[in-house]
């Protein structure tokens, strides 16, 4: 008993030796593209030899299998296809990458650093930085490469929101004024039925609802209910959160359901699925190079509020259509002034108490500049500048949801804007 415990200390400890030497190592490029098997920690994300430990349902989440979970979700769970289109909208490539300095916040202690030491510091396991048509930075870690389709978390929300926008313009939803149950017949009667799409959208209900992380939240159990799989999905996924504990408006409050009502809405309001409305809309003629996907329920609805999964490159077209308003080419994809609403901080940063604003399902910047971001859990985002045509896409593996070196990102993409020039 004694020599098997030795032996798996002894494993453990060589695979963090393993993982720390080959985050060391640096990164191999290719056409500019620059690839690490290694990152920060590696050993504790199940990294060893190159190859990294393999998520299942019930451990994907966790720091040792994260790195296969995130990047593999839609082969975990059931999904439906969003379906790229024949052609591809090229990028063209930087012939090197910006020499890019930051200035790390307090919260990740502190100091001045390069992006190589960013990605020694930080669980990154995708970082997309692009200008225009132009990509200035592409880097993977841990293994993963320009083929993996990387989950979004709550980055979908903003999606979903796009979505909503889409069929105001259409005619199907006729106003987000309209309360839910007028689209959604089994929610009539219920607190979020008789919440208004536009309370939806800014996280506004009044409807209690938790969202600390804390796997005994009522995100916890709306997963449950969706991801999970423990219940029919659709409707009854959100129907056991109906106490209101505020008037509609009156104030912000985060909560993941909201936006799984509006998918609900937007699917009934439409007739179709929310993934070949996307593909139709948007995925096709912003010119996608590869298939995404959404994680489904039961019922087959689109988990709105999350697990949207993608290329890195294709999150960075995303995000470029919305930083030139909506258009690709002499097409507007999404309206114009529905961006342009969504993206306005309907809600303060004092307000969210969080520093960012907060428009339709989509996060607004302090610096009052225009500029926005899409985010999730764990160090997923797309961050946007409209005025300089400036995107960055970050994907992650941090260990936990509410990670205080998640303000590095904020503090790297800064630098990116200030070495841009209008």
């Amino acid at each position: 008993m004694g020599n098997a415990r030795l032996a798996v200390v002894t494993l453990a400890v060589i695979m963090l030796l393993i993982g720390s030497a080959a985050a060391q190592s640096g990164f191999r490029f290719v056409d500019g593209v620059g690839f690490n098997d290694g990152g920060p920690d590696a050993g504790r994300y199940g990294g060893f030899a190159g190859f990294y430990a393999g998520a299942a349902r019930a451990n994907w989440m966790q720091q040792a299998t994260s790195v296969d979970g995130f990047s593999r979700a839609d082969a975990i769970f059931p999904s439906a296809v969003v379906r790229r289109g024949a052609t591809a909208t090229p990028w063209k490539r930087a012939p090197q990458e910006p020499a890019l300095t930051y200035e790390a916040p307090r919260s990740a202690g502190g100091g001045r650093f390069t992006l190589d030491q960013f990605l020694e510091r930080n669980p990154t396991t995708g970082l997309l930085i692009a200008r225009d048509d132009m990509i200035l930075v592409e880097r993977y870690q841990y293994g993963r490469n320009d083929r993996h389709r990387l989950t979004s978390f709550s980055m979908a929300k903003t999606i979903a929101a796009m979505l909503v926008g889409i069929a105001v313009a259409d005619g199907a939803i006729k106003s987000i004024e309209d309360p839910a149950e007028r689209y959604v017949p089994g929610l009539a009667g219920t607190e979020y039925g008789r919440t208004s799409l536009r309370h939806l959208l800014t996280m506004s209900s009044g409807v209690a609802f938790r969202e600390d992380y804390d796997g005994t939240d009522d995100s916890a159990r709306l997963g449950r209910a969706t991801l999970g799989g423990q219940s029919p999905g659709g409707v009854s996924a959100v129907a056991q959160f109906n106490d209101r504990t505020a008037a509609p408006g009156a104030r912000w409050h985060y909560a993941s359901a909201e936006t799984y009502v509006l998918g609900l809405v937007v699917r009934a309001a439409t007739g179709r699925p929310l993934v070949d409305t996307l593909a139709e809309r948007i995925w096709q003629p912003m010119g996608a190079e590869a298939d995404a996907t959404w994680l489904v329920d039961r019922s087959g609805q689109e988990i709105a509020h999350a697990f949207f999964n993608a290329t890195l490159r294709d999150y960075a077209r995303l995000g470029m259509l919305l930083a030139r308003g909506g258009r690709a080419g002499d097409r507007q994809l999404i309206p114009a002034e529905w961006l342009r609403e969504a993206t306005r901080p309907h809600f303060t940063g004092a307000q969210t108490g969080r520093n960012l604003g907060y428009g339709f399902q989509t996060w607004t910047l302090p610096e009052n500049d225009g500029s926005f971001a899409l985010q999730g859990v764990r160090g997923q985002a797309i961050l946007v500048d409209p005025a300089r045509r400036l995107v960055m896409v970050h994907t992650a593996v941090r260990p936990d949801a509410r990670d205080p070196r998640g303000a590095e990102t904020f503090a790297l993409w800064r630098a990116v804007k200030q070495l841009v020039a209008h």
